[in-house]
């Protein structure tokens, strides 16, 4: 089995314009850089997404990605968002091995984590793709039968992310669900998914590599920029406990990657921004409710100044609060 170092990729990088370039791929050129980088030394690599909102400036790469390479083949997770993002995650486990792509895990289905699926399903034979069991509701079940969120979905992904998401895009549907939990082993190596959901998504599953002390947080963990919470389905509770629940695991993981923004050696430190971002939007807008504020004007007299200079801050920050304060409102009256 061949594995290259990520840092030796990265040096020939350095080395050479060539990864300066944009880079063709039968989705469309991806122009922006795309570095590779790997847990301290272990078979575990990972791809960081810019921190704002997927648009045309970013071609959709706002999320994270990565893959554990074993002797019994390469174990994804989550695929970014668009399938020329797919590819060029390819490309990068292509280059570390010649593994063949023996699963990918997805986190939630959100399409800036499962439009890549497509160039893996077209270009690496086809994998079995791996989710909780709730990720059926968004994808319909089967690519010919899609959920309507879906749908509304990637018709506003083809306007904002065009070429990179255009009229050939389809959403690929898990194979294999699993309900609370579930393990399995890979080329000796030992992975458990856990059902966290509904938190962000209903699907919310996070992964640890037992073996070397790795979790694979989905977007339950946000690191450097606004979680988003304006949605029907996000439980800011659930999701809070989950949080708490993944603090106390014994014993502690060893090295976080997380759906969005820079992995972390410690694990307190990676959820204390999406943990106390929720927690603050939740108190602030619950005691404007029970205070009979307007929302309009709890908003303006609420301190964001702890959050306000962070990416997707200007995009999300609004929304979440207008959806907490409307659930807020509604358990008022219960």
């Amino acid at each position: 089995m061949k594995i290259v170092p990520a840092f030796l990729l990265v040096l020939s990088c350095v080395l050479s314009s060539a990864c300066e370039q944009p880079v063709p791929a039968p989705y469309g050129e991806v122009s922006l850089p795309f570095e590779l980088h790997q847990a301290p030394d272990l078979p575990v690599y990972y791809v960081i997404g810019l921190s704002g909102v997927p648009g045309a400036d970013n071609e959709g790469h706002t999320s994270n990605a990565g893959f554990v390479v074993t002797d019994g083949g390469v174990v994804v997770f989550d695929a970014l968002g668009t399938p020329a993002l797919g590819y060029r995650l390819l490309q990068r486990i292509r280059e570390v091995t010649d593994q063949p792509i023996e699963r990918i895990v997805v986190s939630h289905y959100h399409a800036d984590h499962i439009y890549g699926l497509q160039a893996f399903k077209q270009h690496a034979d086809n994998p079995p793709v791996w989710a909780q069991r709730h990720a059926l509701g968004y994808a319909g079940g089967t690519t010919a039968s899609q959920g309507e969120d879906a749908q509304r979905r990637l018709v506003q992904r083809r306007e904002a992310l065009f070429p990179w998401v255009d009229e050939n895009t389809f959403i690929v549907s898990p194979n294999e669900t699993f309900d609370t939990e579930t393990r399995f082993t890979v080329g000796g190596v030992t992975f458990e998914l856990t059902h966290m959901g509904p938190a962000h998504a209903p699907g919310d599953t996070v992964m640890l590599v037992r073996d070397y002390g790795v979790l694979f947080s989905g977007d339950v963990i946000y690191k450097g920029r606004v979680p988003f919470l304006d949605s029907p389905e996000t439980d800011i509770e659930h999701w809070l406990d989950g949080l708490t629940a993944l603090s106390a695991r014994s014993p502690s993981p060893r090295f976080v990657i997380p759906g969005h923004g820079t992995p972390s050696a410690d694990l307190p430190e990676a959820i204390a921004l999406t943990q106390g971002y929720i927690a603050y939007v939740r108190d602030a807008m619950r005691q404007a409710v029970a205070d009979f504020v307007p929302f309009d004007e709890a908003y303006n007299a609420t301190d964001w100044s702890t959050y306000a200079d962070l990416p997707a801050f200007a995009a999300s920050n609004r929304g979440n609060a207008y959806r907490i304060y409307l659930e807020m409102e509604a358990k008022s009256f219960e």
